[in-house]
């Protein structure tokens, strides 16, 4: 059974291109690792909510845009196995692809398929 991580963040309507190719160099070294299937999604309509929203929920700023990505793995142990090996490999480090949002407001987690 299929295994996702969701994410979602606050990233600088300026810095869109860069966000892009940040998502284009890390995609292929998640598929390297196992995931079957990368999403990258920029805000296009994103409501704010008067108890919570998507941009409370990541303390967005005036001049941020929400995200929304998800990575599908084909099991979490598949997931567990390679996000042990993205996080070592040196091309997912800061200094070889830096993320252009504030990495500390991301929000993340990882959900098992519910059968329908």
């Amino acid at each position: 059974m299929s295994y996702v991580d969701g994410f979602v963040a606050a990233v600088p309507a300026a810095n869109r291109e860069a966000y892009a190719e940040h998502a284009r160099k890390a995609a292929p070294l998640f598929k390297e690792y196992g995931a079957t299937k990368v999403a990258e999604y920029w805000g296009d309509d994103v409501p704010r909510g008067k108890q919570t929203d998507f941009f409370r929920a990541v303390e967005a700023k005036e001049d941020e845009v929400v995200v929304f990505s998800w990575v599908e793995w084909p099991s979490k142990a598949a997931r567990d196995a390679g996000w042990e090996k993205i996080m070592a490999d040196p091309r997912m480090q800061p200094g070889a692809n830096p993320m252009p949002f504030d990495g500390k407001r991301l929000i993340y987690g990882g959900f098992a398929q519910i059968e329908l």
